[in-house]
């Protein structure tokens, strides 16, 4: 069982500021969460082999192959503004 402490607690790990109302659904919710757990801590798992994800998971990107550039001018062509060769953007960071 939750205590109203333990609630606190958490709220505050959590950076919530709850209001009483808030507090007690989150604890009956908190409650009902943990029961699963216990139920299914009561499951008979002997002889099932523990594994990361039900199914396997393969990797299905491709190969990373270079290929052809475009052309520093199109580029440049492309962008909104450009200065010496660079594409120039609006500052993002105000310096001191």
């Amino acid at each position: 069982m939750i205590d109203a402490a333990q609630m606190d607690h958490l709220a505050s790990l959590a950076r919530l500021e709850l209001t009483p109302d808030e507090r007690e659904a989150m604890t009956r919710d908190l409650v009902r969460v943990l029961g699963y757990f216990e139920q299914l801590r009561e499951v008979n798992t002997d002889g099932v082999e523990e594994m990361q994800r039900p199914v396997t998971l393969v990797n299905v990107l491709r190969d990373d192959v270079p290929g052809q550039a475009f052309p520093a001018s199109v580029i440049e062509a492309l962008a909104p503004e450009t200065q010496d060769g660079f594409i120039r953007v609006p500052r993002t960071v105000e310096a001191d």
